[in-house]
């Protein structure tokens, strides 16, 4: 094997590296964005892949290749996914696993790579210093270290998600990728671009965080700050100069999507496909509900598949649920409402059942007896309640007035 490519021998060792643990993930058509599109779209589910991400595949593919350097186990720093695929790997190959994560890293995530029989040092104050902490103890203690994308076995284990593209969309056309370190997109590029020379390959990040525009233009990027980002799975703000080289003239369009458009992205498929996709896995449906991006997948030359590659599905329950809330509250459906109450057993009671008369569920309640104008004997109530559209909570305000109740939707407070 060239030492510095990646080849078809690559790939193929990686691919039968992973037989028995790597699942061959379903593409699963999306009616809405094909009626959209006039085009067939489908999602390649890597959140269903063993570890929740497409991460497993280099893993194994990079620990086989290793061998017998491999005896005193493997180590490496990582935030999520990356450090649960190895520890997975390491496991499936019996050897020893060591996990550097940050101090803030999700204590699901580090439980999980606990349970994989890994020892997980939770010590470092970012992800940068926990791969540093982890080639450091690669160093001292011999066991070999797992880059999360800067090696051409882990990029190869990659590519098996576009070598398994191209066998089971045979009218493939463009490819949605999320793009970070860079590995997938440059595994995925490589393996598409084999079987369809013409293909197009988009990539999308996360505005948070977004180096390669500028990277891939010849423009130096400014600093990258390290902004928190619901996509945090791509935050890379320095990619590896392999990548880079493999991605140099490889993709077809850089998209950048921002924190809204990927929350929206992640209910989305949650509503309609009834996938949970972490952030960076849902960035390329972001991307394709972008209305700029849409009409480039609508020109007259282009009339194969889409296909979305939704790279991972390790979403902490809150975020997701705060994602829920958030897509609620946008589309009409809770109605956040203030009312004056005179302060006696039973006004309270009367409220709600003026609510849930008019079908809508109270789900919480607050008393405000601060900073609100009162009159003596009265008391102030916001409540949150589910309602089915900006109709229906007119009309529930409507009713709940006619029963002569004080109500306000929030921001509408008169003095």
């Amino acid at each position: 094997m060239a030492d510095e490519e990646l080849t078809e021998a690559r790939v193929a060792a990686a691919r039968d590296a992973g037989r028995g643990v790597v699942l061959t993930t379903p593409v699963l058509p999306v009616p809405d964005l094909a009626d959209r599109l006039g085009r067939p779209v489908v999602v390649k589910a890597e959140n269903l892949q063993r570890t929740g991400s497409f991460k497993v595949r280099g893993a194994m593919a990079r620990i086989a290749a290793l061998g017998p350097a491999a005896a005193r186990g493997v180590v490496a720093g990582s935030a999520g996914n990356h450090a649960r695929a190895v520890a997975h790997a390491a496991r499936e190959a019996g050897i020893a696993c060591t996990i550097f994560m940050p101090i803030g890293a999700s204590i699901t995530k580090a439980d999980a790579c606990t349970a994989l029989g890994a020892d997980v040092r939770m010590d470092a104050p970012d992800v940068d210093a926990a791969v540093a902490a982890a080639r450091t103890h690669a160093e001292a203690s011999g066991q070999a270290f797992v880059h999360p994308y800067a090696d051409l076995d882990v990029i190869a284990g990659q590519a098996t998600v576009g070598t398994e593209l191209v066998e089971q969309v045979p009218d493939l056309d463009t490819v949605i990728v999320p793009l970070g370190g860079g590995g997938l997109a440059a595994g995925v590029a490589w393996a598409v671009r084999a079987a369809h020379p013409r293909a197009r390959i988009v990539a999308v990040q996360a505005r948070a965080c977004a180096p390669w525009p500028a990277l891939l233009a010849g423009t130096p990027p400014a600093d990258v700050p390290a902004v928190p980002t619901l996509a945090d799975g791509i935050r890379v703000a320095s990619p590896d100069p392999l990548t880079r080289r493999l991605l140099d003239g490889a993709l077809t369009d850089v998209v950048v999507v921002d924190e809204d458009e990927i929350a929206d992205a992640v209910v989305w498929l949650f509503e309609t496909t009834k996938l949970v996709v972490e952030g960076a896995g849902a960035v390329g449906v972001a991307a394709l509900q972008q209305p700029e991006l849409a009409p480039s997948l609508r020109g007259p030359n282009r009339h194969g598949a889409i296909a979305v590659i939704l790279s991972g599905g390790n979403i902490d329950p809150g975020l997701l649920g705060d994602a829920i809330r958030r897509h609620e509250t946008r589309a009409g459906r809770r109605l956040v409402l203030r009312a004056r109450l005179d302060d006696r057993p039973g006004t309270l009671a009367h409220l709600c059942r003026v609510l849930a008369d008019a079908g809508a569920n109270v789900v919480d309640i607050q008393h405000l007896r601060e900073g609100v104008a009162l009159h003596f004997g009265q008391t102030a109530i916001q409540a949150v309640a589910q309602v089915r559209g900006p109709a229906h909570g007119e009309a529930v305000i409507e009713a709940a007035r006619a029963a002569g109740l004080d109500v306000h939707p929030l921001g509408v407070w008169p003095s």
